[in-house]
């Protein structure tokens, strides 16, 4: 089956797509594109399928760059290529690069793939932003870390991939205490639910802290991975379902 790729037109002057799971070699539960080697899929079957993305974003394999997502506000500046076979990637949840060639890549199952473009300064960026990392400031630090390559803020385009939707993300009142702490104006990013429950704006969440961090322009692509089972994986989905785990979606930029 052929790889489906969404892309936008906001970042048409580079090369990007948000991979949905249609297209790939695993079965089962990771049926489609999983490129997560965090998941218990096949580590063959995985390695298969992120040669399939790098194929598709016409770059070696070596070249489809990583980190270790652990939900922070960490940004790396990505230079070259990973090398060697026992190389672990930096922990961190966005990468910002200047080197054409470099593709950089986020895995998520929910959470919010976020790629930036300042075409004009040759700057790119990816951010992992689930709701602890976008409240810590991780999309704020991708805005930063561009600048200090090159970037200039007013030129930046941002645009979220596939994600939660309000409808799919109930949360408890712990959840929304963590956000008031924050500030009072995190309020309209929730609405009431059933009881003490509530349901979160992730996309609205991400795109008021890119829009408050000044950059140019951004955008949510408005596809729910909870609602569409057929093309994303989902982590709360597998949770409701009681499945034993998940896939991870892909998102990629290149210069």
């Amino acid at each position: 089956m052929t790889l489906e790729i969404l892309r936008s037109d906001m970042l048409s002057d580079v090369s990007h797509g948000f991979f949905t799971r249609r297209g790939g070699a695993s079965s089962g539960i990771f049926a489609g594109l999983n490129c997560g080697t965090g998941s218990t899929d096949q580590s063959e079957v995985v390695a298969i399928n992120r040669a399939r993305v790098a194929d598709a974003m016409g770059v070696d394999r070596t070249a489809l760059t990583f980190v270790h997502q652990v939900h922070s506000a960490d940004v790396v500046t990505v230079s070259a290529p990973a090398t060697g076979v026992n190389t672990a990637p930096p922990r961190a949840d966005g990468m910002v690069t200047a080197k054409p060639g470099l593709a950089l890549a986020i895995l998520t199952a929910d959470c919010q793939p976020v790629l930036f473009a300042d075409a004009k300064a040759g700057v790119i960026g990816a951010a992992h932003a689930g709701w602890r990392g976008a409240l810590d400031g991780v999309l704020e630090a991708t805005v930063d870390a561009m600048v200090a390559i090159g970037a200039q803020p007013g030129n930046i385009r941002a645009v979220i991939g596939p994600t939660i939707s309000q409808r799919a993300y109930e949360v408890g009142p712990e959840f929304f205490d963590a956000f008031m702490d924050e500030g009072p104006e995190n309020a309209r990013f929730f609405a009431n639910d059933n009881g003490d429950r509530m349901l979160f704006d992730l996309p609205a969440f991400g795109l008021h802290r890119l829009r408050e961090a000044g950059i140019g322009d951004a955008e949510w692509t408005r596809h729910c991975t909870y609602s569409d089972t057929e093309r994303f994986y989902s982590y709360r989905r597998s949770t409701h379902a009681c499945e034993a785990d998940y896939g991870r979606l892909v998102s990629v930029i290149r210069l």
